[in-house]
């Protein structure tokens, strides 16, 4: 058993934060050997039946946290971050797609992937839905090393067999079948899971589509990812390319692929009847508003989400998005939110979107429970804070007179410096 002592955030069902000033987390490893929450509380309520003879690890003046959850991550984009386009498809043609055809040499994908890792742990993310590339390698080499790591981490190999260049197009069989094969070598194995990850609609054949949606049925346990309603000439296209489907996302729906466990990035560009069907389906929306804000792909509409019923979560899609800090990613929801409704904004409160970036997106991805969260049972993902991190940070948490406002000033002010030590399991 172990007692860590510190300032404690944690959620309630409903999504309302619960902190305690003085608090304890109490955590023990099950039957696998992973460590799972026993406890978490007041000190001056549970120290005495928890602490009384165990070593206690005592952080004054710092805050527990649950590890983020990020919906929507490309690892092998880490090295396309920050490169300037015009857009969407003209910032996959000349940035992306030539770095993702390197991920073909397996030393290559591996020594990404432990940078990747590195820099998720560096800034506070415990668990991701990540995409790969089209090579089988790059997902064996990032399963590989998260593994070593026990991390709770989902990812899948790009199925795209049209419309994209040598050395990232694969073929449509072929494809299938490493998918297949993947899932078998991956899916479940420790706290790994495997997503079924056609890029988009446009770069799958309907052939490609059809045989994912056999293996998703095959495999129910599985998760599923892919990009829809991102940008407005992404749409045009794929309207063009599946004429016979309702919407975008209906070209999905239309092939087995939208379902529970399935998340789908960005939703921007979606009408009620396609939040309808997410909510039916029990599908959920990866928000990226960095990515989103630096590509001009348009506002999520949170307003819509949220009268429709539509599940979602933040993501911070680099290389697309900005950056991997989830403070950054918050900052950014919170001003889409403000400004980019289709009525007058909303204002997104702190817990709201600290709660997106770890109970909400655990909820998204069918993980309630198991991640995101520091309640009874829950994988012992944490992290720890320092708000005193820098100067500014420092003078303006002192001054926080509520939770709202410590929270705010930690999403407003902080990056990966704000985050002192990432507890995994």
């Amino acid at each position: 058993m172990h007692c860590y002592r510190s300032a404690l955030l944690r959620f309630a069902e409903d999504g309302s934060a619960v902190y305690d000033e003085d608090g304890l987390l109490v955590t023990a490893p099950d039957a696998a050997g992973v460590q799972r929450v026993v406890a978490a509380g007041p000190w001056n309520v549970l120290g005495r039946q928890y602490a009384e003879g165990v070593p206690v690890t005592h952080w004054p003046g710092r805050i527990i946290a649950p590890g983020f959850v990020d919906l929507h991550i490309h690892y092998p984009q880490t090295d396309v971050i920050g490169s300037p386009a015009g857009g969407l498809l003209p910032w996959l043609e000349t940035y992306t797609f030539p770095h993702e055809a390197r991920f073909a040499d397996p030393q290559h994908a591996a020594a990404v992937a432990r940078f990747f890792l590195d820099e998720l742990a560096r800034n506070g993310v415990t668990s991701a839905l990540v995409f790969g590339t089209s090579h089988p390698c790059a997902v064996d080499a990032l399963m590989q090393e998260a593994g070593a790591r026990r991390l709770r981490l989902i990812a899948g190999k790009v199925l795209q067999d049209r419309h994209s260049p040598d050395g990232v197009r694969d073929d449509t069989e072929q494809g299938l079948l490493d998918t297949e094969a993947l899932i078998e070598r991956w899916h479940g194995r420790g706290r790994l899971g495997y997503a079924i990850t056609p890029r988009f609609a446009p770069t799958s054949t309907p052939r490609q589509l059809a045989g994912a949606g056999e293996i998703a049925a095959r495999h129910p346990d599985v998760w599923i990812q892919s990009h829809v309603a991102e940008n407005l000439d992404e749409i045009r296209w794929a309207r063009e390319l599946f004429p016979d489907s309702r919407s975008y996302l209906g070209i999905y729906d239309d092939f087995g692929l939208l379902r529970h466990r399935a998340i789908y990035a960005h939703c921007i560009h979606v009408d009620d009847a396609d939040r309808a069907l997410m909510r039916e389906r029990g599908a959920a929306a990866a928000v990226s508003p960095t990515s989103n804000l630096f590509l001009g792909s348009g506002f999520f509409d949170y307003a819509s989400a949220d009268r429709v019923g539509m599940a979602y979560g933040l993501a911070s899609d680099v290389g697309g998005g900005t950056s991997f800090s989830p403070f950054r990613t918050m900052l950014a929801a919170y001003c889409v939110g403000r400004e980019g409704q289709t009525k007058p904004g909303i204002s997104l409160t702190p817990e709201q979107l600290w709660w997106q970036h770890t109970a909400g997106a655990a909820r998204a991805l069918g993980l309630a429970g198991t991640v995101g969260n520091l309640q009874p049972g829950c994988e012992a993902d944490f992290v720890v804070l320092n708000p005193a991190a820098t100067p500014l940070l420092a003078r303006r948490t002192r001054a926080a007179t509520s939770v709202a406002e410590l929270l705010f000033a930690m999403i407003v002010l902080g990056d990966d410096r704000l985050v002192e030590r990432t507890f995994i399991a």
